[in-house]
């Protein structure tokens, strides 16, 4: 992994522990309080943040508040229905990252991942730990273990295919997880994904890589994007049953009430994960 994306798993560690002592109090901590109560001085507490996502502490705090979520539904709602680019044909225009999206055939998925070998590492991401599993035609899974736990999040992940061989080669993984959180070589740019799930889930994920970066949209959304308008309980059922957070962005599927919603990989990390991509987008 590339000094860069290490520094990005650093990062998250000192970003997170930010997000608890902003949670813990009711107003605004200054520079000089965050840094202090991280044991770090203001100088490099500020250099670590603006390393990490392009703005200050004092500016991402903004992006961390509870009300954060009810503003992007205000001001960067993304109607899909409205799109005639979904892709949910396979055809359209999907995720500026992917370089090749392919999904099994219901009878593959049938089979629970019998004579499927995927291979899987550990790797650091901007978002801590993250578990990458792939198979030869792409990645297949992506879980994060800053919240959950290593062990836990291995669990999961096995859990979805039983009856795959997994064989442990993050050499092979290496080249597309440098592309999927982020790369300065200029080769390693794409990243190819293979969808695992039932047909009614991938609709659910196709639908959810038509959301634009640092946009957001709501569950009641995916499902009339999909044709299925009364079935918003088993989108958001499908949300989190998505195999590829973060690449298969997940955490921009927001309650209508302007609710975070659940997410599988805890709250913590998809309140970074929105307020690292809106201080992105308004960088």
């Amino acid at each position: 992994m590339n000094v860069q994306t290490q520094e990005n798993g650093y990062h998250y560690g000192v970003m997170r522990r930010a997000i608890e002592l902003i949670d813990q109090g009711g107003e605004a901590l200054t520079l000089e309080e965050l840094a202090a109560r991280m044991d770090m001085s203001p100088a490099h507490f500020q250099r670590v943040f603006s390393r990490w996502v392009g703005v200050s502490p004092k500016r991402f705090q903004q992006y961390l508040t509870l009300g954060h979520a009810k503003a992007l539904l205000r001001e960067r709602f993304t109607t899909l229905q409205a799109s005639n680019s979904l892709g949910l044909s396979g055809t359209g225009r999907l995720h500026d990252l992917f370089l090749r999206w392919e999904s099994m055939s219901p009878g593959e998925f049938a089979r629970r991942g019998a004579g499927l070998t995927i291979y899987w590492g550990w790797f650091q991401s901007p978002f801590g730990p993250a578990l990458v599993m792939g198979t030869d035609k792409g990645i297949c899974g992506v879980g994060f273990a800053a919240e959950t736990g290593e062990d836990p999040a291995m669990q999961d992940l096995l859990s979805r295919w039983p009856d795959a061989t997994f064989v442990e080669n993050p050499a092979m993984l290496r080249p597309w997880v440098e592309a999927a959180f982020g790369s300065e070589i200029p080769q390693l740019d794409k990243a190819p994904l293979f969808l695992i799930g039932a047909p009614f889930q991938i609709k659910v994920w196709e639908a959810l890589l038509s959301i634009p970066s640092g946009r957001v949209t709501t569950y009641s959304e995916i499902a009339q994007a999909i044709g299925k308008p009364r079935a918003v309980r088993a989108v958001g059922t499908a949300v989190g049953r998505n195999p590829i957070s973060w690449l298969i962005p997940c955490h921009r599927a927001l309650r209508k009430s302007g609710g975070l919603g659940g997410y599988h990989w805890g709250l913590p990390v998809k309140r970074a994960m929105l307020a690292y991509e809106s201080a992105r987008a308004e960088g």
